[in-house]
């Protein structure tokens, strides 16, 4: 007898909702991440606005890079997802500890939540895992 439960397919439109999602939130992570890898001055004085000195502006982008091309590979897209949850999550941190205010918080969080938004639009597998309302 097998374990694995069955679930529904998504809706057409719950599916593409997902997809657009995702499509958006690479496309703006890719951004990010080319800004760091590039060392481009604005991310250079970003990164030294919250206390993080120059040469850690390329590893941060290049963890950016990794988590988020992870996330789009629809195999390792969980994974992705575990990983710019933790990306946005220091950045959440990093911006209150600096005293930066919730202008610079409050976006990093709402991506954290699109990431999880998107993959449960997309795949009714974590809808089940991580229910948000009754079955």
């Amino acid at each position: 007898m097998s374990s694995e439960v069955t679930t529904a397919p998504p809706s057409k439109v719950a599916a593409w909702s997902g997809r657009i999602i995702s499509a958006l939130l690479v496309l703006a992570m890719l951004m990010g991440a080319g800004m760091n890898l590039s060392q481009n001055e604005t991310a250079i004085k970003g990164a030294a606005d919250v206390g993080y000195p120059a040469n850690t502006v390329f590893g941060i982008g290049l963890a950016l890079l990794i988590s988020t091309i992870l996330f789009a590979i629809p195999k390792t897209k969980v994974l992705g997802a575990i990983l710019l949850t933790g990306y946005l999550g220091g950045a959440v941190a990093t911006h209150i500890r600096a005293g930066q205010g919730w202008g610079t918080t409050v976006p990093a969080f709402i991506f954290g939540a699109l990431v999880w938004l998107a993959l449960m639009l997309r795949d009714p597998r974590l809808r089940r895992l991580l229910p948000v309302t009754k079955s």
